[in-house]
Formats: structure tokens, sequence, C-alpha cells
């Protein structure tokens, strides 16, 4: 799998899987991306196939997912990597704290673990580099934040870069924060839902992959509507990453196309 990383002067991004792409004549590994087993770009004009690989041989996307909680849309991710089609498997589940059901999920499913606290480091940065490493050591294709409470720092981002996304529960820019759904339903917005995005330095700013939306009732309550919005969530967080590992995608400035 390939990171959009934009090449200077570069107002373009191709990202093509590397399960199911070819080098073109002539192209140089010179991208964090294409290192890492891909090809980026800026003249390529779609995904192209292999067909040299084998008939019926195919290599599943590593997803690496990161949680704080619960483990919902985690649970979504890994019903959806029991599917051969679906063409990924959680490789590894991180939190930010023990004793959550999240945790317990991923063992059920025989997915190896790791917790890295906050509170275990002397500073923030030591804990960014210790998430780093835990998570490098699998090598992931993509980073999946689902429910994960905690800002990734500078090192991790660079490391995986264009290689991390979020889910947040509103239509991003509106509502960013942990307050969307509260914050959507005092505004007295009539739709919401949900925003899949890539993860960058700041809160909830990243550039936009996918969005779903629900309609907002008038007697709402704020767990009511969270939990309409949480059902199209995960809806749209299987059907995305699944989409991008076996397609691609393509970054024009914050326009995210996949496939």
């Amino acid at each position: 799998m390939t990171s959009p990383v934009a090449n200077p002067g570069s107002t373009a991004e191709k990202t093509v899987s590397s399960i199911s792409a070819t080098r073109p004549a002539g192209a140089t590994a010179t991208t964090i991306g294409e290192m890492a087993g891909g090809i980026q770009t800026d003249s390529l004009p779609e995904p192209s196939v292999n067909s040299d690989a084998t008939p019926g041989a195919k290599t599943k996307a590593k997803l690496v997912v990161l949680i704080s909680g619960s483990g919902t849309n985690l649970q979504a991710l890994i019903d959806a990597c029991e599917d051969p089609e679906y063409g990924c498997e959680v490789v590894a589940v991180g939190a930010d704290r023990s004793g959550i059901k999240g945790l317990e999920r991923a063992k059920a499913a025989g997915i190896p673990t790791f917790v890295e606290k906050v509170s275990d480091y002397d500073s923030r940065a030591e804990w960014d580099t210790a998430m780093t490493d835990a998570v490098e050591k699998y090598d992931p294709d993509l980073v999946v934040s689902a429910g994960f409470l905690k800002l990734l720092g500078p090192e991790f981002l660079e490391t995986f870069e264009g290689r991390v996304v979020n889910t947040h529960n509103s239509l991003l820019p509106s509502f960013a924060g942990i307050r969307g759904p509260e914050d959507a339903l005092a505004y007295g917005v009539k739709f919401t839902g949900a925003t899949l995005f890539f993860v960058d330095p700041g809160v909830d700013t990243g550039r936009v992959i996918a969005q779903c939306v629900v309609p907002v009732e008038a007697h709402d309550t704020v767990a009511e509507l969270l939990e309409r919005i949480q059902i199209e969530e995960r809806k749209q967080l299987v059907t995305t990453v699944g989409r991008m590992m076996r397609d691609g995608w393509t970054s024009t400035g914050r326009w995210v196309e996949v496939g």
C-alpha cells in the first residue's frame, strides 16, 4: 500500500494499491509510499491491474486498529475481514488504556494487542515514539483510528504519512471534537452524519475521504441521534476501508477519490 505523499510542487497525487499495481516504465522508488511497496505518480491515470499475478492468489492488506473503548467499529472490521473478498486483515489492535471491551474483542478473534498509556511515559513525545514503534513492527498498509481518544503525535504521523484514517461522528468540518452529536443537536441542524478522513496534526481537520448523512429528528435525544449515526458510521468505515485497500485512491489538493 502507498501513502499519498505529494512531490514538491505537485498539486495532484495518485495512490495505487501495491496488490494490484504495476510499475510504469522508468518509475523510481522515490516516495515513502513506494518504498513501502507501492507506486505513487502524478502521471499514472488509473490504478492498473497486474496481469502477471498468479490466478486466485491474493495478498490481504494489513490493518492496525487503534481504540480506547468498546470497539464496536473494530468488531465491524473484524467481521468484514472474515470474508476473503474483503481483502483485508486486522493484524493488531492497539489501545491507550487497558481493561476495555475492545481489547477483549481482539483477543477473542486471536488478534495481537498492545497497550501504550500516556501516563507510563515522562513526556508525550516519548509516548508518541512508543506508539510508533508498537505499530511499525506490524508493517500496516493502513492505520485505523476507531474511537481512539488520543491525538497522535508528529513522529507517528510522519512515519505513517497518508496511511492513518479516523472516523468522526459529524459532517466535518462542522462539529469537530468529542461532542459532535451533542453540538449538532444543540445547533438545530436538520442533518448530521459521520466522516472518514485522513489524520493530520489538527483536531478533525484532515482530508475528507467519505461522508454519510443522518437526518436529525425533532425530538431526538443525544443518545438516540448518536445510535443512528453509529450505525451508518460503521457501514461507511467498513465499506470505504475495504475499497481503499482493494482499489487505491486519488488525492488532488484536499479532494480524495476512492477507486
